[in-house]
């Protein structure tokens, strides 16, 4: 029925009432989030950004994985990044961890995509999407699911039918479910920008033409469904139209060649916050001055959008990982396996966002020029005719000292490698090179609670001596487990003549080449050893001296995987595990199993297909007490409290081979204390258990270990914190951009007196409880490990403690004025440095 207003206002008021007093009625604030919410926003691009609703935007985004940590984790890890100052998030879609069987999806728990990116969308972030097929990603297989293995006539990423069919299914259910859940930008929701394949340029060229047909035809899988958001191909410089080609590396302000067309931001879409480690490496890290650099050099050359990979990297659980990565995941994140800020790492960026913020009006509109005034120096700005809009980036790229630089008629002195920037071509807000955030230490505090004394209880694995087979060669290891295990057994049988043992000279020996990843070698039940390869060097030769029998000999070998190849071409066609196995000393001469001998072959732990690390499953085999000794291949199992506080908590592996971990039958992942470094050290001791995998009493632990004579009583379970707080701040630095705001297209102070102070900060409710170092003078070293140098102010800790103790948070001003307070200066030729390590902790109850 129509009313007509003007024949029926009193009826119009009466329906106006009865509407506002409905309670459903939303509020303005509930209007204006609702109507926010479901706002269709166009995505499109030119040459200078990507335009979200018509408005050009620079985007700092960060790497989180959803899979590499948990559903309860996830919130404080996006409202983190977004204190960081990231206004996008960016994930792979793991193809292998959605559809692990053929067919059967799961979006289950961590696989739960859709509540972690509706996470992101309440927080008010963006989201790139990775979609893969192939995501490297240090991921076992690259994210392919094992069974497209055994598609008949695949080849992976290539102009091939079967392997585009499987592809375009999944594709196709990964976006229709983004499109049902209304998550695309074009529908109100946070996905702005997405990714088909990954890095392909690196292996185009095996491929040929067909490496080129596939290209195109990925590009136009996606772009027929008509999605709304702007595609981007990574590290693939000829990116079909109307694909965008990014950037991958450490420093795209150099080494990228921009856009394939004028019309195309430029976009870098990894910048690596450190290197993956695997087992068998030393520490690694990559300096956030390093970082900041690059990214200050990308947006200074018409870069719009940088995103750290990883932002928080996690943890690889259960069998997660590629071939020998380790269970912790980019660790030297700005967040870190456990999700706690690394200082200054998080700190410094996020000066950097809002430095960079503060010349986003130059740098999305302005006109840019660059100026050469030395040899090691650089000037890039950016300026809006006819406006006071200006923004410059004083680069000095002396590795080794400060250069000053002459711009405009000021001169400003720049440290050496390092960036300096003016949000309005005169007021220096930021320097990469200059850390005036504060920085932690972790800790890893032993549990009281968890570490009462274990009841260990064992059970060992049978080693079989003969198998059923009728293969005539070792079975391939990848094709044998069929990622169902990370075992297989092999076994054969030989006869050895009372003659052949007879030669002179030394004792026969077993020779076994192997592929990879590691073995372990029994004969005539008697455990021989075991060898392994490497990440660089999978391939490796196993030989031992053996003592044989006459007759009858039986030889055991257990394959062992440490997860698939992440990447490479011809993915579908890489082996592993023992191809050549030989007898060597005898009097007839070598011996040669490999092609004489009948193969019998099996997969897995007996306990595996039993599920004993499963509460259930516990009871399938019968355990025994553990007497302080037990062979390789054994189960240990124990229970445990959870750790006290809410803090994350992990377990140490001290005393312990090679194997797996399981908490209440969640696996925690693969550990390898026994493969050492080259400085004599276990590449990872601690190993995370997320507080969703706990009860608070009774936890079971599983572990599987394949070695010998460890020592499980060596296990402990710590708390784990970044209450060492440090701050380390040369009298000469910049102060904080903090200090700065842009008002009316100027720069202005928010505080009248721009003074440079060391900020001090604990994290949740705890306050600084001890000063434990301050000197200001020259100190040496880093956070938790600070010595005095030759020059000190004596009142340092005194000044430091009257100024933090008891506080949750300290602000203390950097200048001779504070710390030399009778005026006498002991080192005046010294450029001071202010070095402070506070301790953070929750006040002691009476």
């Amino acid at each position: 029925m129509r009313i007509h207003s003007s024949n029926h206002p009193w009826l119009l008021l009466a329906i106006l009432v009865v509407l506002l007093s409905f309670p459903g009625a939303l509020s303005s604030k509930d209007k204006e989030k609702e109507t926010s919410k479901n706002t269709k926003k166009e995505v499109t691009y030119d040459g200078t950004s990507l335009i979200i609703n018509g408005k050009r935007e620079l985007l700092y985004s960060g790497s989180i994985h959803y899979p590499r940590s948990t559903p309860d984790m996830w919130p404080k890890i996006i409202k983190k990044a977004k204190q960081g100052g990231l206004n996008t998030i960016q994930t792979y879609v793991f193809w292998n961890f959605h559809e692990l069987e053929q067919g059967k999806f799961n979006f289950s728990g961590r696989a739960d995509l859709v509540k972690f990116l509706k996470l992101i969308e309440k927080n008010g972030m963006y989201v790139t999407l990775r979609l893969g097929p192939f995501i490297q990603a240090e991921w076992t297989h690259g994210g392919l699911p094992y069974w497209l293995r055994e598609v008949p006539g695949i080849f992976f990423r290539t102009d091939n039918e079967p392997f585009k069919n499987h592809t375009e299914r999944y594709v196709r259910v990964i976006l229709d479910k983004m499109k049902e859940e209304k998550l695309f930008a074009s529908q109100g929701g946070p996905i702005i920008l997405g990714q088909i394949e990954n890095e392909y340029s690196a292996v185009q060229r095996a491929y040929k033409k067909d490496g080129s047909n596939y290209i195109k035809w990925a590009s136009k899988l996606v772009h027929s469904m008509n999605l709304g958001i702007p595609w981007v191909m990574c590290k693939q410089n000829d990116a079909p139209d109307p694909m965008i080609n990014a950037c991958n590396g450490r420093h795209c302000g150099d080494t990228f060649p921009g856009p394939n067309r004028e019309h195309k931001p430029s976009l870098w879409t990894e910048n690596w916050t450190t290197q993956f480690r695997v087992f068998g490496d030393p520490p690694v890290q990559r300096s956030v001055e390093d970082i900041a650099f690059s990214v200050a050099r990308f947006f200074s050359k018409n870069g719009s959008h940088v995103n750290y990979y990883m932002y928080h990297g996690g943890t690889n659980f259960g069998r997660t990982s590629a071939h020998y990565v380790t269970t912790r995941y980019y660790d030297d994140a700005p967040l870190d396996e456990y999700g706690l800020e690394k200082e200054p790492k998080y700190g410094h960026l996020k000066n950097l966002h809002s430095a960079l913020n503060l010349c986003k009006k130059a740098l999305l509109w302005g006109q840019s020029r660059t100026e050469k005034p030395g040899k090691d120096t650089e000037i890039r700005y950016y300026e809006q005719p006819g406006t006071k809009v200006c923004a410059a980036f004083l680069a000095n790229n002396n590795t080794e000292s400060a250069e000053t630089i002459t711009f405009r008629g000021k001169e400003y002195v720049i440290p050496p490698r390092s960036i300096s920037i003016l949000p309005d071509c005169k007021t220096v807000v930021y320097n990469t090179g200059e850390i005036v955030s504060h920085h932690t230490a972790r800790n890893y505090m032993r549990s009281k609670k968890a570490n009462k004394k274990f009841d260990i209880k064992v059970f060992t694995e049978t080693v079989p001596n003969e198998l059923k087979g009728d293969s005539y060669v070792p079975v391939e290891l990848y094709g044998l487990a069929k990622d169902e295990s990370d075992y297989g057994w092999y076994t054969t049988n030989f006869k050895i003549d009372d003659s052949d043992l007879k030669k002179k000279g030394g004792k026969p020996s077993v020779r076994v080449a192997s592929l990879g990843h590691a073995l372990h070698v029994w004969l005539n039940g008697e455990y021989l050893g075991n060898g392994h390869g490497s990440h660089d060097e999978k391939s490796f030769v196993f030989q031992k001296p053996i003592a044989l029998k006459e007759g009858e000999n039986h030889l055991t070998m257990l394959g062992v995987l440490t997860g698939f190849p992440d990447s490479g071409s011809y993915l579908e066609h890489r082996f592993t595990g023992p191809r050549s196995v030989s007898i060597l000393g005898l009097s007839s001469g070598p011996l040669d199993l490999t092609e004489k001998s009948k193969w019998g072959n099996k997969v897995g732990m007996e306990g595996e297909k039993l599920d004993i690390h499963t509460e259930k499953g516990l009871k399938k085999v019968k355990w025994e007490k553990f007497s302080g000794k037990a062979p390789g291949l054994t189960w240990y199992q124990t229970y445990f409290d959870a750790p006290e506080s809410l803090s994350p908590t992990a377990i140490r592996m001290n005393g312990m081979g090679k194997g797996l971990i399981w908490v209440n039958g969640e696996g925690v992942g693969r550990y390898w204390m026994s493969f050492l470094s080259p400085l004599n050290q276990s590449t990872q001791i601690e190993y995370h258990i997320p507080r969703s995998f706990l009860k608070p009493k009774k936890n079971l632990l599983v572990i599987f270990e394949e070695e010998p004579n460890v020592k499980p009583e060596l296990i402990d379970f710590v708390v784990v914190n970044r209450d060492t707080v440090c701050s380390y701040i040369g009298e000469d630095y910049t102060p904080s951009v903090r200090h700065w705001t842009r008002k009316n297209d100027n720069v202005q102070a928010i505080t009248d007196d721009v003074q440079l102070t060391a900020n001090l900060k604990c994290s949740g409710t705890k306050k600084i409880s001890a000063v434990e170092f301050a000197s200001f003078g020259n100190p040496n070293g880093t956070c938790g490990n600070f010595t005095l140098g030759s020059c000190n102010a004596p009142v340092s800790k005194q000044v430091v403690e009257k100024y933090c103790l008891g506080k949750a948070e300290c602000v203390i001003p950097v200048n001779k004025s504070t710390f030399q307070q009778d005026k006498k200066d002991s080192c005046p030729k010294v450029v001071k440095t202010l070095a402070v390590q506070v301790k953070c902790g929750r006040p002691k109850k009476n």
